[in-house]
């Protein structure tokens, strides 16, 4: 896998000026600069508190969370950054809906906006289903700088990958 997996899709003028920061070394520099700061979440429950926050400040009438967690299972290639699901079961006659959102472990040791921009993401699902339109215009609404933070998590992932090939 070359790291620069995580930015598939993206122009190659774009990936061109990534692979030239690769070169001279200076991905890592650049994205200490702009993010400087990790987080502190680090328990399921801080996790929680923090997806709920941003969920009863924008997405206050949205179906409730039942649980959110880290997950060392997700592999980001696969799974992306995390994950959203919804889970039905008959109890009796009633059909209980339950939300769940899982974030990548990795993302343990990051920068606060990564964070911030994946629980977004997961909690624009509880709203809009499919990656369209309207789902990233409420990403945008709860996160103005969305997409320059999605493709900066993207570069953090290259940087994260190509340090890993240095230090097996």
């Amino acid at each position: 896998m070359t790291p620069l997996t995580y930015l598939q899709g993206y122009p190659e003028h774009i990936l061109l000026k990534v692979q030239r920061l690769i070169e001279q070394q200076r991905l890592a520099e650049l994205l200490t600069q702009r993010y400087p700061n990790s987080h502190g979440v680090t328990s399921d429950k801080a996790l929680y508190q923090y997806t709920l926050e941003l969920k009863n400040r924008y997405l206050r009438h949205a179906p409730p969370i039942n649980k959110v967690a880290w997950d060392g299972k997700i592999q980001v290639l696969k799974h992306a950054l995390g994950l959203h699901t919804a889970i039905s079961r008959i109890q009796g006659n009633k059909l209980k809906a339950k939300a769940e959102i899982r974030v990548a472990t990795v993302f343990k040791a990051g920068p606060e906006d990564f964070l911030r921009m994946i629980v977004v993401h997961e909690l624009a699902h509880l709203k809009e289903k499919q990656h369209d339109k309207a789902f990233y215009q409420l990403c945008c609404h709860m996160e103005p700088r969305y997409h320059q933070l999605e493709f900066d998590t993207r570069l953090w992932l290259v940087q994260k990958a190509l340090t890993a090939q240095e230090c097996p």
